[in-house]
C-alpha cells in the first residue's frame, strides 16, 4: 500500500544558488543513496515520484519548503529524515515528514524577509525613503511573464508589507501572491527600490512560509 509523505526542508546558505532542476537531482540522489522504498511511476519510462509544492527562485533562501514522495513501505519519520539528510549537503536540511493535508494548488501567498544593506547612506535614511516609496499610489516595475515583459503597479500588492530597521540593515517583511494564479517575485520590490531610490545596496532574500488563499499555513 502506497503512503504519501510530505517532506519539509530548509534551503539556506550557498544552496540558495542551486537551481530547482539541480535541487531535484540532489534530492533524488539522496533518496537513491538512502535506499528509500520510493514508488516509481508506471509506463515506458518509469521515474521516481517527487513533486515540489512551490519551487524557489534562484538566489532565495527557504525556511519552510516541501516536496512530496510516495513510499511502498512505511519508514519511521526519524529514520527517514536521518537517512535522507546523510546524503544531502549541510545547506539543505530536512526537518519534518508529515502526511499531506492540502494540495499544492491551494497555495496562493508566500511570506518573505528581504534584508537590505545600503552602501552609501545610513539605514535610517534608506528606510525612510523606502517607506515613502511604498506609500506612493503608482510604483511601476517590469514583470516577466510567459507572454513577455509587462509593466505592473507594484503598489496593489503591498498591503501586507512592513519596513523596519535592524542595526545597519533595512528589513522588509512582505506577503505576496504566489502559486498558479498570480506570482509576484520579491525581487520586484528591490527592482522598484533600484529604480526610484538607489541601486547601491546588498540584498538577501528568504521565503519564510507559504499560505492558502484564506491565509492558512500550507500543510
Amino acid at each position: 500500500m502506497l503512503k504519501a509523505v510530505r517532506i519539509w526542508f530548509q534551503k539556506k546558505g550557498s544552496a540558495r544558488y542551486i537551481s530547482h532542476l539541480d535541487l531535484n537531482r540532489c534530492i533524488s540522489r539522496a533518496i537513491h543513496k538512502a535506499k528509500i522504498p520510493l514508488w516509481y511511476t508506471q509506463g515506458f519510462n518509469p521515474h521516481a515520484f517527487l513533486t515540489f509544492a512551490l519551487p524557489l527562485s534562484l538566489g532565495i533562501q527557504g525556511d519552510r519548503e516541501s516536496f512530496d514522495i510516495r513510499l511502498e513501505e512505511d519508514v519511521p519519520e526519524k529514520e527517514l529524515l536521518q537517512r535522507l539528510n546523510s546524503g544531502l549537503p549541510e545547506d539543505i536540511h530536512l526537518f519534518a515528514a508529515t502526511e499531506p493535508i492540502m494540495k499544492p494548488g491551494r497555495i496562493a501567498f508566500a511570506s518573505y524577509r528581504i534584508e537590505l544593506e545600503p552602501e552609501r547612506e545610513n539605514a535610517e535614511a534608506f528606510c525612510g525613503k523606502i517607506r515613502e516609496l511604498f506609500s506612493q499610489e503608482e510604483i511601476s516595475v517590469s514583470k516577466r511573464t510567459k507572454s513577455g515583459v509587462r509593466d505592473i503597479n507594484l503598489k496593489s500588492f503591498l498591503s501586507r508589507t512592513e519596513v523596519q530597521i535592524k542595526g545597519n540593515k533595512v528589513l522588509i517583511f512582505s506577503i505576496l501572491p504566489a502559486g498558479s494564479v498570480e506570482n509576484i517575485n520579491p525581487s520586484l520590490l528591490t527592482q522598484a527600490i533600484e529604480k526610484y531610490i538607489s541601486p547601491n545596496f546588498y540584498v538577501f532574500f528568504t521565503r519564510t512560509n507559504i499560505y492558502t488563499e484564506d491565509m492558512k499555513e500550507f500543510a
